[in-house]
């Protein structure tokens, strides 16, 4: 397995993706320090992937802070010996639009999602230097991150700012030898559950079936399992020449994310006064210029569309 002798850290991975994260690579031969606030979800990870066949220990802390990364790696090193990878999963969840929205709801996701990536892969990466490890760090983003999401001010900040920290990381960690990249899930989480749009996929994976075609292909959403291969991928010696990249998975479809980068640039010798721009703004800014925002999904087919309520026929 590619991952035979490696050590590495899921953060957020009690459950849902983190824990599909987790599992897979134990599968490739890892062993993983499985990271959640509740202790019995905690040991439930760990039995889990040791029913397995592989190896995990638990360390049962709020990601965010300097002390619960250094504990995390403490964890790793004082059970396995090493750490190789490290996996920031970890986030939380507290939408409402702009005027609703508190100091709280905005500050709680920014530490554990934001905060908790940056305290984690500082304190990996200063792990890897000291002990000349060529290590994988992979961010966790968001399709919220990269076009935005309505109700969703704090975790688009959040995840957009993961992405640009792992542009950054990119360049600093390259000396090194070690790597970092975003990986973008499209999957079907507790949060989609609740989306009637998603109804009959998630209604078909709970039956253990396979989620529609018009699902996984033409929307590229699937199960935590469709994202864990890249996971583990991203995580291998395979993958030492990828880094600083936003790569998405979901479904059947692979997305490897653009830069953000000039969509077109004009030039006026002098500068672009405030008459420049009124006078020109009917060539510069175009429905060809101007960038779309958020995520328009495709219509649903009739056979797909979910079930309405008794009292709503």
């Amino acid at each position: 397995m590619s991952l035979n002798g490696k050590v590495a850290i899921v953060t957020g991975s009690g459950q849902g993706l983190g824990l599909a994260y987790a599992r897979e690579l134990a599968r490739q031969g890892a062993a993983v320090v499985i990271n959640d606030v509740n202790a019995d979800t905690a040991a439930q990870a760990v039995a889990q992937i040791e029913a397995d066949g592989g190896r995990a220990t638990a360390v049962v802390v709020p990601v965010g802070t300097t002390d619960a990364a250094k504990a995390l790696v403490a964890g790793a090193v004082d059970t396995f010996g090493r750490l190789d990878i490290l996996v920031t999963n970890a986030g939380i969840l507290r939408d409402k639009s702009l005027l609703k929205m508190t100091d709280e709801d905005f500050d709680l996701v920014i530490n554990v999602h934001l905060k908790g990536t940056f305290t984690c892969v500082r304190e990996a990466y200063a792990y890897f230097k000291e002990h000349n490890v060529r290590g994988r760090i992979i961010t966790i983003g968001s399709p919220t991150g990269q076009r935005g999401n309505f109700g969703q001010t704090n975790y688009a900040a959040a995840k957009a700012g993961i992405v640009g920290m792992v542009r950054t990381w990119a360049l600093e960690m390259k000396k090194a030898g070690v790597t970092v990249n975003s990986v973008i899930p499209v999957a079907a989480t507790a949060m989609t559950k609740t989306v009637p749009y998603f109804q009959k996929a998630v209604e078909a994976d709970e039956r253990g079936e396979a989620m529609p075609s018009f699902f996984r292909h033409d929307l590229g959403f699937g199960t935590a399992d469709d994202v864990s291969g890249l996971v583990a991928f991203l995580a291998s010696d395979e993958a030492a020449n990828i880094t600083g990249q936003a790569i998405g998975a979901g479904g059947d479809r692979l997305q490897v994310w653009t830069h953000p980068e000039a969509a077109t640039t004009e030039y006026r010798e002098g500068g672009w006064s405030f008459e420049a721009l009124k006078e020109n703004a009917g060539q510069l800014f175009t429905a060809d210029t101007l960038q779309s925002y958020g995520e328009e999904f495709l219509p649903l087919p009739e056979d797909l569309k979910p079930a309405q309520p008794a009292e709503a026929r």
